[in-house]
């Protein structure tokens, strides 16, 4: 789950600029939500989903040459690839439902940054439908990402989010997430053209034990 030159579907959390924007004010629980590991036939509505949530993100950004370039297919695609090909790099890519439809996604996997360890996972990639949103998916989805992160050993969690995506800023700050000083231009573009990110973390504690089964 590596990037590329452009936004590609195994990055960000703005979703990456993804835009998880469940955030406050939320509807409460919905019918049949649910969190899963997700399948190869998961990728055309996982396409689907990230180029609504990318051409939204990127809108203020990109070109709108750039930003017509994101279709569904192309992400599918890639996804496909990336599930049938076995999730690399101790990549795990996640869906969140109501009922059977895919409405969101996130990938979580090791952190390629220069200044990180092991230890460290990172939130690739998050994003829920515009006409999911405020159900409470935002937030399933973060829970699942950090239980993955932890069971495969990570003490920490890092997410690179576009500078001027305030939203999902908001929701990653509410969930225990912080700033923590990093910064980079990104390039998203074939031309060339860069986009600020900042980076957020946190330090993943361990659950807090059920007193009712511990004595």
């Amino acid at each position: 789950m590596s990037p590329d030159e452009q936004p590609h579907p195994h990055d960000h959390t703005h979703d990456q600029h993804d835009h998880a924007h469940d955030h406050a004010h939320e509807r409460g629980p919905v019918a049949d939500a649910s969190v899963r590991v997700a399948r190869a036939s998961d990728a055309p509505a996982v396409g689907l989903v990230q180029a609504v949530v990318f051409r939204e993100a990127y809108a203020g950004t990109l070109e709108p040459d750039v930003i017509a370039t994101f279709e569904p297919r192309a992400f599918a695609n890639a996804w496909r690839a990336t599930l049938e090909g076995g999730q690399a790099r101790d990549g795990v890519l996640l869906v969140a439902c109501a009922g059977e439809q895919v409405v969101g996604f996130a990938a979580v996997g090791a952190s390629d940054d220069a200044d990180a360890d092991t230890e460290t996972a990172e939130l690739l990639v998050l994003g829920v439908h515009p006409d999911a949103r405020r159900q409470g998916h935002g937030s399933r989805l973060l829970h699942a990402v950090v239980d993955t992160a932890r069971a495969r050993g990570r003490s920490e969690l890092a997410a690179w989010l576009l500078a001027a995506d305030d939203a999902t800023r908001a929701f990653l700050i509410a969930a225990g997430m912080l700033a923590d000083g990093a910064h980079r231009e990104r390039v998203v573009s074939a031309d060339g053209a860069t986009a600020a990110e900042v980076r957020l973390s946190a330090v993943l504690a361990e659950p807090e034990a059920d007193p009712a089964g511990s004595a």
